[in-house]
């Protein structure tokens, strides 16, 4: 390379590191003025008195804005260290924060102390001499026990050089380590796995005897989600590689000015288990501000393979034959296809109406047949859920084909006999008009019949609506998404992912960049599998 490109270069990673050291600042100061409006609020509050519910919300939505905005600054910091790391002259940038509060005394203490040089690093003499110690405190948790952790680094000096010699820190995953991997799993977990906002969480730990700031712990979550983006990315890559792919989305409120708009959250879950494949699952979910159709082909634009999804338009696209690199198999879900059926055929649910003196759903003979005849080939299918592709395409050949067939062809005599703007001819249309992605699966036997897989991934996030109510910021979406991908994938492998993120947070730093993979909650239960082997 010449001296203008290194010159080029240069200039480049320069101003790269200004532009991320002044979006730190700008972080900082929005987080800044959403801290004073969240204490103006309460001070307003214990002034006037709890007026009516409307304040109780506006409270909490203004902090579950000051959390999202904190965790944002943390990790907008992050990344200017990082830039400014790669260069001499920008200067660093280091976020202000209010001095913590010590832990409270009443907390058990557990010294750890780490094992003292033998010989001093500059001369190699081994006549060293304790000086004093450095006590790092760490705050940790037991499930419903707290104790704050003392790590001791002794300092020594040589008695031939007077060189001062201590071992080195720990590595922390938050900043001055004032929390252990259990504490932030637990955050982390109850955050994105149980829907409990950080304001609650912070009330309950306030109960228990162990107070932590809003802002503190905000300041954790962004730390670990700048820790863990490389197994995101990791995991990303293994379900992009699937050879069958399953995708659905929902909806996921957000708070903007004066209003809650109403965003998406989108996943795509690999899971190879019912054909066979030797894959373990996994799932990556995507945010977006709208449903636009550009963000699933965004999402997938690299991919090649089967996708069972819904009917929506936007993966139009990517069936197009012309599509690069290739086009996208299109497998459509019977059990979206059944479910207007289904309604229109519910005998239980028209009774359980009429005793509530609610108005009855007339039911239909033609939906009551389609219904039956689609959970015949559902019966067929958990006979063979699990068997090789070869084996599934077998008996589908022999024994679903027939149905399907006449399925086929009882509608097409059934449809001409209906209004046009019948539910039931709607129901019947949407199916006969993507009949060829419905018959799919009588060709390969990779394909599912449904798309549930996808839809069991996203239950999570419609439970966790009525407790979080809305996402704070569209940085808050994509933060959330990130953390669904690795909480979700670890409850798809059969692992406690409060117990993975654990682990993982405590030994990640250190891991070598090559071998993360490691970490990853499949090849970890593994690895745990064998170390529970060996100590038997």
């Amino acid at each position: 390379m010449d001296a203008a490109s290194q010159a080029i270069l240069d200039e480049n990673i320069t101003l790269k590191a200004e532009l991320a050291v002044a979006r730190a600042k700008a972080s900082e100061d929005l987080a800044l003025i959403a801290a004073q409006k969240l204490q103006i609020a309460k001070l307003q509050r214990q002034v006037y008195g709890q007026k009516s519910e409307r304040s109780t919300r506006l409270v909490e939505q203004l902090a579950l804005t000051f959390e999202e905005l904190e965790v944002s600054a943390t990790e907008d910091e992050l990344a200017a260290e990082q830039a400014v790391a790669k260069t001499t002259s920008v200067a660093g940038f280091t976020r202000k924060r209010p001095e913590r509060n010590t832990f409270p005394e009443h907390l058990p203490r557990e010294r750890v102390v780490i094992e003292a040089p033998t010989t001093c690093a500059c001369c190699g003499g081994s006549r060293l001499r304790k000086l004093g110690e450095d006590v790092t405190q760490t705050l940790e948790v037991v499930p419903r026990q707290w104790k704050v952790i003392e790590t001791v680094r002794e300092k020594f000096s040589c008695r031939d050089c007077e060189k001062i010699t201590q071992a080195p820190a720990p590595f922390h995953v938050v900043p001055r380590g004032w929390a252990g991997p259990s504490l932030l799993a637990m955050i982390a977990f109850e955050k994105f796995g149980q829907h409990q906002p950080l304001n609650r969480q912070a009330d309950r730990y306030a109960l228990e005897g162990a107070p932590i700031a809003l802002s503190t712990m905000a300041d954790a979550v962004g730390s670990i989600s700048s820790a863990l983006d490389p197994l995101r990315r990791l995991i990303e890559a293994h379900v992009m590689a699937a050879e069958r792919l399953h995708g659905d989305d929902t909806i996921v409120p957000v708070l903007a000015k004066g209003k809650t708009d109403t965003g998406r959250c989108w996943v795509y879950v690999r899971d190879e288990a019912p054909f066979g494949g030797a894959g373990p699952p996994a799932a990556i979910f995507y945010y977006s501000r709208d449903r636009k159709g550009e963000h699933p082909q965004r999402h997938l634009a690299e991919y090649t393979g089967i996708l069972q999804a819904d009917a929506y338009d936007g993966y139009n696209k990517l069936y197009l034959a012309d599509r690069k690199p290739s086009p996208i198999l299109e497998a459509a879900c019977w059990s979206h296809g059944r479910r207007p059926f289904f309604a229109m055929a519910d005998i239980e649910a028209n009774a359980r109406r009429k005793a509530a003196g609610k108005k009855e759903i007339p039911l239909s003979p033609i939906a009551m047949e389609i219904v039956r005849r689609i959970d015949a080939l559902f019966e067929i299918e958990r006979s063979i859920n699990g068997k090789s592709a070869d084996e599934r395409l077998a008996v589908r050949q022999a024994s679903s084909r027939p149905l399907v067939d006449a399925l086929e062809s009882y509608m097409r005599d059934q449809l001409p006999k209906l209004s046009r703007e019948h539910d039931l001819a709607k129901a019947m249309q949407y199916m006969l008009k993507r009949w060829t992605a419905f018959t799919l699966f009588l060709e390969d036997g990779r394909v599912c019949l449904s798309n549930n897989a996808a839809e069991r991934g996203l239950r999570g996030i419609a439970l966790g609506r009525k407790s979080w109510l809305f996402c704070g910021s569209d940085r808050g979406g994509q933060r959330a998404a990130a953390m669904y991908s690795l909480i979700i994938t670890a409850k798809m492998n059969g692992i406690d992912p409060q117990a993975w993120l654990a682990d993982v947070l405590s030994r990640i730093a250190a891991h070598p960049a090559h071998r993360l993979d490691e970490l990853l909650p499949w090849n970890w239960r593994a690895s745990n599998n064998v170390a529970s082997a060996l100590a038997a």
